[in-house]
C-alpha cells in the first residue's frame, strides 16, 4: 500500500513537528535541571571536604585572643604570621622536614621498585606454589601492624639501626597492598607481548624493563601517591625507632608544639598546614595518572 501523499500527508507531518520540538525542549530542561543538581552536589562535596583544610589555614593565621573568643569568626579579623615564624625559631623544623623527606623519598623509591618487580613475577612468571604464596602474602593484610611492631623493633636493634632513618624505612619496604595492585595491573598486559619478547631472545629482566615498565606509568603514580602519603604521615613507628630530637620526622616533632603551647592551636595548625603541602604537591604531579591507575588495578 503506498504512503499517503498530498495535503493530508503534509498536515500530518506538520502536526508532529511541534510535538517533537516540545519533547526536545522538555528533555533539554530535564537535562539542565539534572546537570544543575549534579553541580550543586559536587560543590557541596568539595566544600565539605575542603572546609577542614580551610579551617586549619584560618586558625593558623589567627591570634590567640581571636581563637579564644566565642564564637570563633569564620573569617579572621587580622592575619598574624607569627604562628609560622616562632616555631621555626624555637624548634629544628628544618631538620625534621629534611628527615621526613629522606624517609618518604627513600621509601617511595625502594617500595615501588620492590612492588613492581614482585608484581610482575606473580603475574607473568610460572613457578611452583606461586598462587599459594601470593595468597599467603595477601593474608598479611589481615594482621594489624601493631602485632608485628615488637619483632620489627628487635630486628632494628640487632641491625644497629635504632635512631636511624633507615630503621624507619627498611621494615616497611615490601607491602602486600602494593604487590597486589602491581600484580593486578600486570595481569592486564597481554601474554602475547611477553611471548614475543621471549621468542626474540629477551630474558625476564629485559622483558620487565622493556615491556612492563614503559606501560606501568599509571601504576607507578598510584604506588608513589599511596606510599608517600603513608610514610609522610606515619607517627607511631618513627616514634618508637627514633630516640633523639634531631632524628625525628615532622609528625613526631609536631608533638613538641602540643606540649609547649598546650591549648594554643595557632602554631600547631600552622606547622600542620605546612606539613600537608608536600603531599598536595606529590598528588598534583601524579594525579593525571591516578584515576587510570586505580581503574586498571581493579580485580579482574
Amino acid at each position: 500500500m503506498s504512503a499517503p501523499t498530498g495535503p493530508a500527508a503534509g498536515t500530518r507531518r506538520g502536526a508532529t513537528s511541534p510535538e517533537r520540538a516540545a519533547r526536545a525542549r522538555a528533555a533539554g530542561r530535564r537535562e539542565g535541571r539534572l546537570s544543575g543538581a549534579r553541580l550543586a552536589v559536587a560543590v557541596l562535596v568539595v566544600v565539605l571536604l575542603m572546609f577542614p583544610v580551610y579551617w586549619m589555614l584560618r586558625t593558623s593565621v589567627a591570634s590567640t585572643a581571636e581563637l579564644s573568643s566565642t564564637p570563633v569568626p569564620l573569617w579572621p579579623r587580622s592575619w598574624d604570621l607569627a604562628n609560622y615564624v616562632e616555631p621555626w625559631r624555637q624548634y629544628p623544623f628544618a631538620r625534621w622536614l629534611t628527615n621526613s623527606v629522606v624517609v618518604a623519598v627513600v621509601s617511595v623509591v625502594l617500595t615501588v621498585a620492590i612492588n613492581l618487580a614482585a608484581g610482575w613475577a606473580f603475574a607473568k612468571l610460572r613457578f611452583p606454589g606461586r598462587d599459594l604464596l601470593f595468597l599467603a602474602i595477601l593474608s598479611t593484610l589481615m594482621v594489624p601492624v601493631q602485632v608485628i611492631m615488637i619483632p620489627q623493633f628487635q630486628v632494628v636493634i640487632e641491625m644497629g639501626l635504632l635512631d636511624n632513618p633507615m630503621g624507619v624505612v627498611l621494615p616497611r619496604l615490601a607491602e602486600a597492598f602494593g604487590l597486589f595492585m602491581a600484580r593486578q595491573f600486570f595481569l592486564s598486559i597481554p601474554d602475547e607481548l611477553v611471548d614475543a619478547a621471549t621468542m626474540d631472545g629477551a630474558g625476564h629482566v629485559r622483558t620487565f624493563w622493556s615491556i612492563a615498565l614503559p606501560l606501568s606509568g599509571p601504576l607507578v603514580a598510584v604506588l608513589v601517591i599511596f606510599t608517600f602519603m603513608w610514610r609522610w604521615n606515619e607517627f607511631v613507628w618513627p616514634l618508637i625507632v627514633l630516640t633523639t630530637a634531631d632524628s625525628y620526622t615532622l609528625p613526631v616533632g609536631l608533638q613538641f608544639l602540643v606540649q609547649q603551647f598546650g591549648s594554643d592551636y595557632g602554631p600547631l595548625l600552622a606547622m600542620s598546614f605546612l606539613s600537608i603541602l608536600p603531599m598536595l604537591l606529590v598528588f598534583a604531579v601524579f594525579q593525571r595518572f591516578f584515576v587510570e591507575g586505580v581503574a586498571r588495578t581493579g580485580i579482574r
